[in-house]
């Protein structure tokens, strides 16, 4: 038996993976604290892991995630990426860190896996792996090591190589350092010097690209939907999407039956985050398929679907839906880019129609298109003309399906989740020593005043 800590951020689609990797190490008989925020106590819970809840500071419901952080709904696009990973995924590290920190001094652990956006992995990553358990990244976003071919995580742009691309991708850094990611560069700064004392220099500065100082890094999807990456700083394992979402979790709705008959049946979501405005791709979908002969089904990712109820008679709706039950229908799955849906409609050899909305989904909606396994559309309030071209396109041309099922056939043949489970466990065996608390905080005050109730 080992000891495992799970750090993860309180977003539903970052913790519901996270959950299964629990389920599983539990199962095998290893000890998991699960730190993440209060909105998940009874599901973390049911996994059988101790539940650990972040500091208020740290904790959120991501269901209205514009009421802690109204500034959001005031900013352009890319200044709301920046201020979204300053604030939601940044600052937050300094109670992270200080509530893992407390956790090892409580009962030290063998191993540490968090999540790309969990800040507290960032911080303890610039520790020397003799000063720290060994740390374990969970890929629940696309993957963000920087590639001689790649612009900046969060720009959405497929892979250029030659000297356009190089031209192009440092032009991007620039814009990248300088204006959108700039309040990121400070308060990283302000983090790492209260959490481990030390300035951030070198490589891997972007948000993401820390990961590549991680022991390891276990991927939720295939190397088919991931750029090719040379002379990778960390081991890369890609284990295919984990988490399943089955009858077990959610029960049928009562409409069921609708999609046993011969209607094309499309799928459309906004998530469980980005769903708080449904007139961005749901309600359009809508709009564009109300006059064909099919069946298209709405998964509001538990919005509230009253809004919604004077809908034209081929459309069903749900608030969540149990996926692998409903993909196997599916011929065509609508999304604003979220990478577990993604990877769901990838399972079952589904083409894409993609929409990308803000976080991590214009880097999905880059691969889908690189990929080959879908449509991006240009923007993330297609209108009904737009979408009903894209489902055209899907439907018609046979090689965006062929790419799904090739990628489904790749998932089909992955480790998943006994994978992870394998990634921890290499890490643990290859870390160079046996330690399994952090050193004392820089700022040690500070972080006792965050733990205060």
């Amino acid at each position: 038996m080992v000891s495992i800590i799970i750090g993860c951020v309180p977003i539903h689609g970052h913790v519901q993976p996270l959950l299964a990797l629990a389920r599983h190490l539990v199962s095998r008989g290893d000890r998991v604290r699960f730190l993440t925020g209060s909105r998940f106590t009874d599901a973390v819970s049911l996994t059988g892991a101790e539940f650990v809840p972040l500091p208020p500071s740290a904790d959120f419901d991501d269901r209205e995630i514009t009421t802690r952080f109204p500034e959001l709904a005031h900013l352009s696009p890319m200044r709301g990426v920046g201020f979204y990973v300053e604030h939601v995924f940044t600052r937050p590290a300094i109670p992270q860190y200080a509530a893992i920190e407390a956790m090892l001094r409580a009962e030290p652990a063998d191993a540490i896996v968090t999540e790309p956006t969990f800040g507290a992995g960032a911080a303890i990553s610039l520790l020397p792996a003799t000063d720290r358990p060994p740390l374990v990244v969970a890929g629940v976003i696309p993957l963000g090591l920087p590639g001689p071919d790649l612009a900046p995580f969060g720009f959405g742009v497929t892979p250029m190589r030659g000297i356009l691309g190089r031209l192009r991708n440092r032009s991007m850094r620039a814009l990248s350092e300088h204006l959108v990611m700039r309040g990121v560069r400070r308060a990283s700064d302000e983090v790492r010097r209260a959490t481990v004392g030390l300035p951030q220099t070198g490589t891997n500065r972007s948000s993401t690209g820390w990961v590549g100082r991680a022991d390891a890094v276990a991927q939720f999807t295939t190397p088919s939907f991931e750029y090719p990456r040379r002379n990778l700083p960390t081991r890369l394992t890609f284990t295919g999407p984990i988490s399943g979402s089955g009858t077990e979790i959610y029960p049928r709705p009562d409409w069921w039956e609708d999609l046993e008959g011969s209607r094309a049946v499309f799928d459309v979501t906004q998530g469980t985050l980005a769903n708080t405005d449904l007139t961005e791709l749901v309600l359009p979908t809508i709009a564009a398929l109300a006059d064909e002969p099919v069946l298209v089904i709405v998964s509001t990712g538990g919005a509230r679907v009253a809004p919604l109820q004077q809908m034209p008679t081929n459309v069903r709706l749900a608030d969540f839906l149990p996926y692998d039950d409903l993909l196997p229908h599916t011929d065509v799955f609508i999304t604003n880019g979220g990478y577990g849906g993604t990877q769901f409609a990838l399972r079952y050899g589904v083409p894409i129609v993609i929409a990308p909305g803000s976080e991590d989904k214009s880097e999905v909606a880059a691969r889908v298109e690189w990929s080959g396994v879908g449509v991006r559309l240009g923007t993330r309030r297609p209108t009904p003309q737009h979408i009903r071209a894209g489902v055209r396109a899907a439907m018609s041309q046979a090689t965006y399906r062929e790419r799904a099922r090739a990628i489904a056939g790749e998932i089909a043949e992955s480790p998943g989740v006994a994978g992870v489970a394998d990634v921890v466990d290499d890490a643990i065996r290859r870390h160079p020593s046996h330690r399994r608390v952090l050193p004392t905080p820089a700022n040690g005050r500070l972080l006792e005043t965050i733990l205060q109730p």
